[in-house]
């Protein structure tokens, strides 16, 4: 079985971005558990019913930043 590795390419709250190693695909997700499930649709896309033959692998990279963006929230109390 042949495998088909992605690389996360960048990270941020609700968008997750991956590069296929050897092919041109490049995916997007929210979560990491859907961009599995896209970088398998993808597969089926590009080969169509020989995808069959292909093992996925999602891998975070280690230089790739996290980024969390988190909303500003101020409490009534500090609020006039």
């Amino acid at each position: 079985m042949r495998e088909v590795v992605f690389r996360v390419l960048a990270e941020r709250h609700g968008h997750l971005e991956a590069q296929a190693n050897t092919l041109s695909i490049h995916i997007t997700a929210p979560t990491f558990e859907e961009l599995q499930h896209e970088a398998r649709e993808a597969l089926i896309e590009h080969f169509g019913p020989a995808h069959c033959a292909y093992r996925v692998r999602v891998r975070r990279c280690p230089g790739v930043a996290v980024i969390s963006i988190r909303p500003l929230v101020r409490s009534a109390a500090f609020c006039h």
